[in-house]
């Protein structure tokens, strides 16, 4: 089931330059390459006459100014985020400060505001107070000159994760819920792997034909690649399972069972990602965990 996944890695760009990807869709790629953001963090620029901005990718002097550079004089009326991790959020409020646009997004009000020192690409990888001008929630519609957005909570990856369907286009941005390189990563407690799982299922009943990710190229057939992530993720969860019922105790212990050719850098992610499934196993009485640490803690059949 593993040989299923394909993913595509070609992607055709330039640092500063946009790029269309739809009609009225340019999208432009931060220069903050590395194993965890593919070639970098896309940020689209959507309208004709008058612009909202999807992700606004880190703070990154020079990547804002690729953005006013390609909104060309035209007025930029909103930046919508899909999630607070630091790589998409960061360049929000500059980008305000420049442009007078307000921000919207899910928000951190309702989540907690601090986290663990270890994370997967640091402990600065998330603003845990991140806080919109604008609250959108499930459903909401975001308004424009020349557009419409609908807000689609898919919790996961993160807790406030949203993606945001192009309303009358069969697009969808889905910021890093579903991309075309790569599978998702999901890492406790940020991450939750029951809530991915739910979220995938939400986009099954959605009729978006195109995908335009947070990393990564464009993605067709986008229900496919869903279906595939799904299924991947149940493969997965049984190579854990059988792990823990051979005889691995540990998430250290079942990572090299599950990735035995993972490069070094991503060992720390992988980790996190077994911890995920885990704690999806126990949730659902299969495991059980001795001291209810899951990452450290001794795992054993339930």
């Amino acid at each position: 089931m593993a040989h299923d996944l394909t993913f595509k890695t070609s992607m055709s760009f330039d640092y500063g330059l946009p790029a269309p990807v739809s009609p009225g869709v340019v999208r432009l790629v931060a220069n903050n390459p590395s194993p965890l953001t593919f070639k970098g963090t896309n940020t689209y620029l959507v309208g004709m006459t008058e612009l909202a901005v999807i992700d606004p990718g880190p703070a990154d002097d020079a990547h804002r100014a690729a953005i006013l550079k390609a909104a060309a004089g035209r007025p930029i009326r909103q930046i919508l985020v899909t999630h607070a991790h630091r790589d998409h959020v960061d360049g929000a409020a500059a980008l305000r400060d420049a442009t007078g646009a307000p921000i919207y997004g899910y928000g951190r009000t309702d989540i907690a505001a601090h986290g663990p020192a270890i994370q997967p690409q640091g402990s600065e990888f998330i603003d845990y107070v991140f806080a919109p001008d604008v609250r959108v929630d499930h459903h909401d519609v975001v308004e424009g000159p020349e557009w419409a957005f609908e807000a689609i909570h898919t919790p996961g990856h993160a807790p406030d994760h949203l993606c945001f369907a192009l309303v009358g286009r069969n697009i969808l941005f889905s910021g890093d819920h579903v991309m075309a390189w790569n599978t998702t990563l999901v890492a406790p407690p940020e991450g939750h792997m029951a809530d991915y799982v739910a979220s995938l299922q939400l986009l099954l009943a959605r009729r978006e034909t195109v995908y335009l990710p947070g990393h990564g190229d464009r993605l067709e057939e986008p229900q496919r690649t869903v279906r595939a992530y799904l299924l991947h993720r149940r493969w997965r969860e049984e190579q854990v399972l059988d792990a823990i019922r051979g005889g691995r105790e540990s998430v250290e212990a079942i990572v090299p069972v599950v990735y035995p050719t993972i490069d070094g850098k991503l060992v720390r992610a992988a980790a996190l990602s077994v911890q995920a499934h885990v704690e999806h196993l126990i949730a659902r009485g299969l495991v059980t965990c001795g001291d209810g640490q899951t990452l450290s803690g001794s795992l054993a059949p339930a």
